[in-house]
């Protein structure tokens, strides 16, 4: 059925797509010329169950043990007949995965197969009128046959024109997304983008989300969403000494963020540093703002535990 709704979309195409035709006029600065991801395994997607393939396939080729049928009551809808996107995210974070919206860019999603990471994408390969939603996963591409390579439906490694993708793809707002490990970074998220995704981890995976936090703050040691996210995780795994150490950044980078001192006071408390978390918990006070009572909270817990 897909095959039929992809070639209605070639005959019907006519002027080149715009992100097809920026790529064709000007290709990205250190893009490789072609990339496929051979360690990416194909499951085959039965009728409506294109979402956990897809999941499956992307996750499979980062080192977790998934498939399809394991995948299906954790992303499959009965009543919408398929996955939607939230499900799709929220099943790679319980895997352990860093799961993030790719920007909704074709020289986005080339750079991270470019960089080995196959990418989740959703389209839909018929009118907007009557959408067929699908996933699908791309593996590859070559720039100078203005081709993409991906696993889709019971086609492996199916080649298809970069502006026909374009046309399905748009149709989804351009929706892409990766599973990665978490200490691997997707290359074209922003870091607001990242810590957003780290900070979903987070809430259920303290420490997967440690090891992304790790690596944001490696790649950009000035982000302070970072250092907070990464003090909270440790403070979450009951390493109260890595905690402190990440707080404590984050009140050097932003002297005046009032939480970053509480949370330092907190985990100086767990770390037994008594004085050293009064004075965190009164510059907090001392700033003040929106939390000053839970700022108080915590002096006064500090003071009870050293009497």
């Amino acid at each position: 059925m897909a095959g039929v709704f992809v070639c209605a979309v070639v005959l019907a195409g006519c002027a080149t797509p715009p992100q097809t035709a920026a790529l064709r006029a000007a290709p990205p600065a250190g893009l490789a010329a072609s990339h496929r991801i051979d360690s990416v395994p194909f499951f085959a997607q039965d009728e409506y169950q294109c979402g956990p393939a897809s999941l499956a396939m992307a996750l499979v080729a980062g080192g977790v043990a998934a498939t399809p049928e394991a995948l299906k009551p954790q992303v499959y809808l009965p009543a919408r007949e398929g996955s939607l996107q939230p499900e799709m995210l929220a099943t790679a974070r319980r895997h352990g995965r860093l799961a993030v919206v790719l920007p909704p860019r074709l020289d986005a999603l080339l750079a991270e197969i470019s960089a080995g990471t196959p990418v989740i994408v959703l389209q839909n390969l018929s009118l907007p009128v009557a959408p067929v939603w699908h996933y699908a996963v791309a593996i590859g591409y070559d720039l100078a046959r203005e081709e993409i390579v991906l696993h889709s439906g019971l086609t492996a490694n199916q080649r298809l024109p970069f502006a026909v993708f374009e046309r399905t793809w748009a149709r989804s707002g351009h929706w892409a997304m990766v599973a990665t490990a978490p200490d691997r970074l997707p290359k074209t998220p922003t870091d607001e983008t990242l810590v957003a995704a780290a900070a979903a981890l987070e809430r259920v995976d303290p420490a997967a989300a440690r090891r992304a936090y790790a690596a944001l703050v490696e790649r950009s040691p000035a982000l302070y969403a970072a250092w907070m996210g990464l003090g909270n995780a440790a403070y979450a795994l009951a390493d109260a000494a890595a905690a402190a150490q990440a707080f404590a950044r984050a009140a050097q980078l932003q002297p005046q963020a009032a939480d970053a001192f509480n949370n330092l006071a907190l985990a100086l408390l767990a770390d037994r540093r008594v004085d050293e978390a009064r004075h965190a918990a009164q510059r907090a006070i001392a700033i003040g703002g929106p939390r000053v009572e839970r700022y108080r909270e915590t002096l006064a817990t500090i003071e009870r535990a050293s009497r």
